[in-house]
């Protein structure tokens, strides 16, 4: 994934900006929490003057009245504190988990946009790490770190102020050390950024590894690999270690520079005022209160020095979720308005699909093409196979009219209307998929079954699993349609996969059918039955079907045989034994004695 935005050129200000279009909509509530904030830590420092009152006109004046009152008066501006800080808390957290599940809301449905070409590039576990773990960060800092900086900062300055009143002399003293406080946070900061961010990514290759190991667990255990993996994951989890104890280093570094110069700074001060109040210059309650105000004011620099190891980590986080966000697919299309013609399956005013010297490499790959002035025309309701080696070009074309891709040369036009002028969800109704490998989604056999027409009902879904010869071995499954067939299918066995997606393809009912070999995992009895239900849903339907074995299209009405990534020859079986060399030998090595 190419490095749309770094650590290097994204400040904490790019950060809140970005996030701040995700707390627009919600003013409201980010209102409240300002205001609770403010008085929250207006509270607190106010408490500061009740404490110079306490002290110099009830304690040290011996008026018990004044005492009291003024007691009273702290212990009431701390009840109102205590209530303020209970809303920002409550609508800071509520911020940070309502942005954090608008970002991953967003996320998704990015992420669902983005073409087979990213994903070929991009391993899944990286792309799920940033999904959860990154989202995760940036709820933690909106939610509590967000909040704690503001209400230091507010802090911070009120109590500046509130020393000013005190003793001018000594807050002028205590400034000194804000510029050698921020000398750290300058320099340190980029440190803490740039290893939050390497950690994070070594999180992202590790949870890669996890995803793929427990998705292939099947495979790993056959091999009898989990030794090699245990210790390859081991080996991911000391990169995380490593990298977390650079930030971890940078970051503890930063804390005990801020707090030991903030401690240096209060405690010289504090013997400054001793002796002013030794010599009469500064009542004990004034020192009291610039005490107070003095160690409030650390506190709040140390506060906001932890949070920004917290926001430099957030910074790292955003750059890889926006790194996600703004990467595009390799190839965009101007769309119009939907066709006005939606043909129906029986038609025989249009053509379904016809490719006028189509040319196609990989994006990853753009100096190999995969296809070479493909010129193919086919005619509603016609059963067409696509034969030829492996690795000759026909599941990339199969990818290229589900529009996963477009082609670099040539035109490929549905129902006479040119692919690249239609929405990608208008073309791919048109289809329906059953490939080689059935995709059994981790849900109930309904689920599966009605997952392209989610509005079917019970007997529909029934019905197509009947159709599919798949009625029997569901009703005998512990829950019926109702059974969940675990990660990708693992409940079933090959057969019973292929025949669910054939099932989910009858009942999509869509015009045009896609069969990617789908009796191939099929044992005699279920291939015939399917067949024999595959024959009949074909009647009113145009197919085109990838033929790894002859023996299933031979009964085809046009054969294309491909090698090269060009089509080399098309006709009927007989026509091709008499015409085609290369369909010659495949039918010498498969149907002939």
């Amino acid at each position: 994934m190419s490095k749309t935005t770094s650590t290097s050129n994204t400040s904490s200000a790019t950060i809140i900006k970005w996030l701040g279009v995700f707390l627009r909509p919600y003013l409201t509530k980010v209102g409240i929490a300002m205001i609770a904030l403010f008085v929250s830590a207006a509270s607190w420092l106010i408490l500061g003057q009740g404490i110079k009152t306490v002290i110099d006109q009830g304690f040290v004046a011996n008026d018990i009245s004044m005492l009291n009152t003024a007691l009273a008066a702290v212990l009431g501006i701390a009840a109102v504190g205590c209530v303020a800080t209970y809303f920002r808390f409550y609508y800071m957290i509520w911020l940070g988990e309502r942005v954090s599940a608008d970002i991953r809301k967003t996320l998704y449905d990015h992420m669902l946009k983005l073409g087979l070409d990213f994903y070929a590039q991009n391993r899944t576990g990286e792309v799920i790490s940033r999904f959860t773990s990154d989202t995760t960060v940036l709820q933690s800092v909106i939610g509590t770190g967000l909040s704690m900086a503001i209400r230091s900062t507010v802090t911070f300055i009120g109590a500046l102020i509130l020393m000013l009143f005190t003793s001018i002399q000594l807050t002028l003293l205590v400034l000194i050390a804000v510029p050698i406080i921020l000398l750290p946070i300058k320099l340190l900061g980029k440190k803490v950024r740039h290893y939050a961010q390497d950690s994070q990514d070594k999180v992202a290759q590790m949870s890669a590894h996890i995803d793929q190991s427990v998705h292939e667990i099947h495979t790993v255990q056959s091999y009898n690999r989990e030794s090699a993996d245990r210790e390859h994951l081991f080996a991911k989890v000391e990169e995380v270690m490593v990298a977390a104890e650079s930030r971890i280093h940078f970051r503890a570094l930063l804390v005990i520079c801020i707090m030991a110069i903030s401690i240096g700074a209060i405690v010289f001060v504090a013997w400054i005022g001793a002796n002013d109040v030794i010599r009469g210059d500064l009542s004990v309650g004034s020192f009291t209160a610039f005490i107070f105000y003095a160690v409030m004011a650390g506190g709040a620099v140390a506060t906001i020095s932890e949070v920004i190891g917290e926001i430099q980590k957030a910074i790292g986080a955003s750059a890889r979720i926006r790194e996600l966000l703004n990467t595009q697919p390799n190839h965009s299309k101007t769309i119009t308005a939907p066709p006005v013609i939606k043909a129906p399956s029986h038609s025989q005013t249009t053509t379904p699909i016809i490719l006028e010297q189509v040319g196609f490499a990989y994006p990853s790959a753009l100096s190999h093409p995969v296809l070479t002035d493909i010129n193919l025309t086919i005619h509603s309701g016609q059963k067409v196979a696509l034969v030829g080696p492996s690795g000759a070009g026909k599941s990339t074309l199969f990818q290229l009219l589900l529009d996963f891709y477009q082609p670099q040369q040539g035109t490929i036009q549905l129902w006479e209307q040119p692919m690249n002028n239609i929405s990608s969800e208008w073309i791919r109704d048109q289809f329906a998929l059953v490939p080689q490998d059935a995709v059994i989604f981790a849900s109930s056999v309904v689920d599966n079954i009605a997952f392209g027409r989610t509005d079917a009902s019970l007997s529909d879904v029934i019905e197509a699993a009947q159709l599919a010869q798949a009625h029997e071995f569901i009703c005998q499954l512990p829950q019926g349609y109702d059974t969940s067939l675990g990660e990708r299918g693992v409940k079933l066995s090959g057969g019973q996969k292929q025949r669910i997606a054939i099932a989910r393809a009858i009942l999509a009912n869509r015009p045009i059918l896609l069969l990617d070999e789908a009796t191939s995992a099929l044992d005699a009895a279920s291939e015939l039955a399917v067949k024999q239900a595959l024959e009949a849903l074909m009647q009113n339907k145009t197919t085109l079907i990838i033929a790894h074995r002859l023996s299933t299209v031979i009964n085809a009405d046009v054969i294309v045989v491909f090698e090269n990534g060009q089509i080399i020859s098309q006709g009927t079986h007989t026509q091709l034994l008499e015409s085609c060399a290369t369909y010659r030998e495949l039918a010498t090595i498969q149907l002939l004695d």
